[in-house]
C-alpha cells in the first residue's frame, strides 16, 4: 500500500509538469491552430537559462525561473513574429515544416552554447521529507503545490480578465474577435507570451530531479501531443486532466508492468482513449 501510494504521489509530480507543458501548448493551438512542434525547443532552453542564471551568474533558484521565464517567452514571441506570422496565410504544413525547422535550430543552438553533455541542475530544496509514511523530497512537492498554483491563476486570467477574454474569443472564432475590434496580433503574441513562459517554469521546476541536456524536449513535447489530443484539442482542462492522467499511468506502469514501456503508455493510452472517444475527454471550446 505504501508503494502504491509512493507511486500516486510520484505521478502527480510527472502529471504535474507533464499538464503544464500541455497548458502552453494547446494555447497556442486553440488560438491560432498551430502544432507548435518548437514548444519543446521552449522547455529545453528554459532549463538551460535557469542553470546558467544559478550556476554562472549566482542567482537564487527563484529568482533563475524568473529569468528563464521572461527569456523564453520573450523568445516564444519572437518565434511568432518572425516565423509564424508571416505564414498566417500559408497552407498548414508550412506552419509544421517551420516549426519543427525551429526545433531543430534551437537544439543545434543549445548544443553549441552548453554542449551535449547532460547537466544536474541544483536545488535548495533537495530535502528528504516523511509525510504520511511516504518519503517525498520538498522539490517534488514544489513541483506539484507550484503546478497547482499556476493552473489556478492562468484560469483566474483568463476567466476574470478582459484581456483573458479576448484570448478566450479569439480562440472560438478569430474572424468574428476580429470584427468586434480585438487586435488578434496582440492577443497572438501573448499567447506565444504565457505558452514560453509556462515551458519555462515546467522544465525549470522539472530539471533539479531529471537532467538538463539538448534533446530533453523531445519527448516531453511528444506526450505533450498526445494530452492534448487525449483531452480534446484546444480544450484546456482537456489539456490539465490528460496530463495527470498520463503521469499516473506512466508512474504506476513503471512499477506494476516494467519501466522500459513506460514511454510507450502514453501511446497506448491515446488508442484506447480515441478508440473510445475520438473527439478526446473534452471537446474544444471546454476552456
Amino acid at each position: 500500500m505504501e508503494i502504491l501510494f509512493q507511486q500516486l504521489f510520484n505521478g502527480l509530480t510527472i502529471g504535474s509538469v507533464y499538464s503544464l507543458v500541455a497548458l502552453g501548448l494547446t494555447l497556442v493551438y486553440g488560438i491560432l491552430h498551430i502544432p507548435n512542434f518548437a514548444h519543446g525547443a521552449l522547455y529545453m532552453l528554459g532549463g538551460y537559462i535557469t542553470l546558467t542564471m544559478m550556476t554562472t551568474f549566482g542567482l537564487h533558484y527563484w529568482l533563475a525561473i524568473f529569468v528563464s521565464i521572461i527569456a523564453v517567452g520573450i523568445i516564444g514571441v519572437l518565434m511568432e513574429r518572425v516565423v509564424f506570422h508571416p505564414l498566417r496565410n500559408a497552407p498548414p504544413i508550412q506552419d509544421n515544416i517551420a516549426a519543427i525547422g525551429i526545433l531543430l535550430f534551437l537544439e543545434a543552438l543549445a548544443q553549441f552554447v552548453w554542449g551535449a553533455d547532460y547537466q544536474s541542475m541544483p536545488t535548495p530544496y533537495g530535502q528528504v521529507v516523511s509525510l504520511f509514511g511516504l518519503t517525498l523530497t520538498v522539490q517534488r512537492i514544489l513541483i506539484v503545490a507550484s503546478a497547482i498554483v499556476v493552473m489556478i491563476l492562468l484560469y483566474l486570467f483568463l476567466k476574470k480578465t478582459y484581456t483573458g477574454s479576448t484570448i478566450i474569443a479569439m480562440s472560438q472564432n478569430r474572424e468574428g474577435a476580429n470584427l468586434v475590434g480585438i487586435n488578434t496580433n496582440k492577443v497572438a503574441m501573448l499567447t506565444f507570451l504565457i505558452s514560453g513562459s509556462l515551458a519555462a517554469i515546467a522544465s525549470s521546476l522539472a530539471a533539479p530531479i531529471n537532467l538538463v541536456f539538448p534533446g530533453m524536449g523531445q519527448l516531453v513535447i511528444l506526450k505533450a501531443f498526445v494530452i492534448i489530443i487525449l483531452g480534446g484539442m484546444g480544450s484546456i482542462p482537456g489539456a490539465i486532466l490528460g496530463g495527470y492522467i498520463l503521469g499516473f499511468s506512466e508512474s504506476l506502469g513503471a512499477t506494476y508492468l516494467s519501466n522500459d514501456y513506460k514511454d510507450i503508455i502514453a501511446f497506448v493510452l491515446l488508442v484506447i482513449i480515441l478508440t473510445v472517444k475520438p473527439t478526446g475527454l473534452f471537446a474544444k471550446g471546454g476552456q
